[in-house]
């Protein structure tokens, strides 16, 4: 008999193999069964999938963007009747365990070309286990989740609350709608930063922008209230540049430093530089935020040295901030973001 997987792990293709690294120390004795795609992993793990869970909750893995546990694996045909299939199985298993004072959730993703959707089985065994509950559905913000991998050759459901799966979307892919007044794809992984790491900015406060053009960070600053100085030689867009709340300088990062800068309750970098380089302006510009001010900055990590770049930045990075939060989010492409907090002497 076939050895059945514990979890269902997901990362960025391009850092599997970091993420699984990440599991094996967190849980040693954890073993790769299979990968269904390059982003996703089923495995076995030596212990409980809550022990792991409780401990990645309070100190997340940076690659490891989504988990979810696998207690049912159900055998299937690959045709259109596998989301009845699906159906009856699942909520057979997990109809007794649905909390019904719970928001609660059912996440499908179907692996491959196949004859059905993930909301057609979403759909199906969520409307039934509401009948049979009583449980509340709240997709967007639910406080459990069955999660249902589907493979073709075999579907594997889980019931976890939601912060056990570190992310309450689907496979960790957090989704944004694309909107009219959207100036770039980065304001999605400025969005999901502050929402993944949960964020608050003061106010109205003070924030620089550093490599701004053509500003969709100043513009989700903005959208946030805060006052952004942006630093680009790039021109921003033309609504930025009529914002009054908007000071474009036209310069270099490392020239606004040779004049002096400002001090800010937020610096955000999403330059496209090297890592290690990146890390060196962002330490110059430490001295620069007030004692309760915070950074976020994305880290680029291209290449079959992105581990080793990563470490030498951060290296380097701990030398004028303490790094508070570190994740490979699903709108980062072969990059991380950080949170970081600077370091105060005298504290």
């Amino acid at each position: 008999m076939a050895i059945q997987p514990s979890l269902a792990l997901t990362a960025a293709a391009d850092f599997m193999e970091p993420a699984l690294a990440e599991l094996r120390k967190a849980a040693p004795g954890a073993t790769l069964l299979a990968m269904p795609a390059a982003d996703i992993a089923l495995c076995t793990l030596p212990g409980s999938i809550f022990t792991l869970a409780e401990r990645w909750r309070g100190q997340p893995p940076i690659f490891v963007r989504h988990i979810h546990p696998v207690q049912l694996t159900t055998p299937l045909r690959g045709g259109t009747a596998d989301p009845h299939i699906i159906q009856q199985e699942v909520v057979a298993e997990f109809a007794e365990l649905v909390d019904p004072e719970l928001f609660f959730s059912v996440q499908t993703r179907v692996v491959g070309k196949r004859p059905y959707k993930p909301f057609t089985i979403n759909r199906a065994v969520s409307d039934q286990l509401q009948a049979l509950t009583g449980a509340p559905l709240n997709v967007r913000a639910p406080q459990q989740i069955i999660s249902i991998l589907a493979t073709g050759e075999s579907a594997f459901s889980g019931l976890s609350l939601a912060p056990h799966n570190l992310s309450d979307w689907a496979g960790g892919e957090h989704r944004f709608a694309r909107h009219d007044a959207q100036i770039s794809r980065a304001e999605f992984k400025l969005l999901e930063a502050f929402g993944c790491f949960n964020l608050q900015l003061p106010a109205r406060g003070r924030a620089l922008d550093l490599g701004a053009a053509p500003g969709g960070w100043t513009r989700i600053l903005r959208e946030k209230e805060q006052y952004v100085t942006a630093v680009d030689p790039g021109a921003l867009h033309p609504r930025l540049a009529a914002d009054k709340s908007v000071r474009h300088l036209p310069i270099t990062a490392e020239a606004y430093l040779a004049e002096g800068p400002d001090k800010y309750d937020l610096i955000v970098n999403d330059m496209r530089l090297d890592a290690r380089d990146s890390a060196r302006i962002m330490n110059s510009y430490a001295r620069h935020l007030y004692t309760h001010g915070m950074a976020i900055m994305t880290l680029k990590l291209p290449g079959e040295q992105a581990i080793q770049t990563m470490q030498q930045a951060a290296a380097i990075l701990q030398k004028k901030y303490y790094i508070r939060q570190a994740r490979q989010l699903f709108h980062n492409r072969q990059e991380i973001t950080l949170v970081l907090e600077p370091i105060h002497t005298g504290r």
